[in-house]
């Protein structure tokens, strides 16, 4: 079961890459969404049920591989994924908007200001999820002021 989880946090095994995981599950996440998003021609209805249903795995397999010994692995990167997902939740999911998004949420990611670092202190999965969680939450609502002031986004 260990090995299940591990493939499911590490996202199909993008988390194992050598060379910044973490960046590479948010640009999967992007292009991801963009073709889902094309699939369901950019319909919302899918888009809050998805998003839980990946943070909520999350937190259970991130809290299983946690629990297994290994405190927030550099190869667990679905934090990634759902951050980077509520990043876009509710916007149009056009290029700009997407390669916006992904420099907000890394900027988030990686900086971890307001309140996003101490998110990691919550136990087992919910650490390992919440800091991505909150930068999602603040990128998407820069993104959406963004999209708001300049006129041609």
């Amino acid at each position: 079961m260990l090995r299940i989880n591990k493939f499911v946090s590490s996202v199909a095994g993008i988390g194992y890459l050598p060379l910044a995981p973490g960046t590479f599950a948010a640009a999967f996440a992007g292009i991801l969404w963009i073709l889902i998003s094309n699939k369901f021609q950019y319909a919302n209805n899918w888009q809050l049920p998805v998003v839980l249903g990946i943070t909520l795995l999350g937190v259970y397999t991130s809290g299983k591989i946690s629990q297994a010994g290994e405190k927030d692995p550099s190869y667990v990167v679905i934090d990634e994924l759902a951050g980077m997902w509520i990043s876009v939740l509710f916007i149009p999911p056009t290029i700009i908007n997407i390669l916006l998004a992904f420099a907000l949420f890394r900027f988030f990611d990686i900086a971890k200001p307001l309140g996003i670092k101490r998110m990691e202190k919550r136990k087992n999965g919910w650490g390992v999820m919440l800091d991505d969680v909150l930068a999602g939450i603040y990128s998407n609502i820069a993104l959406r002021l963004m999209i708001m002031l300049i006129p041609f986004l």
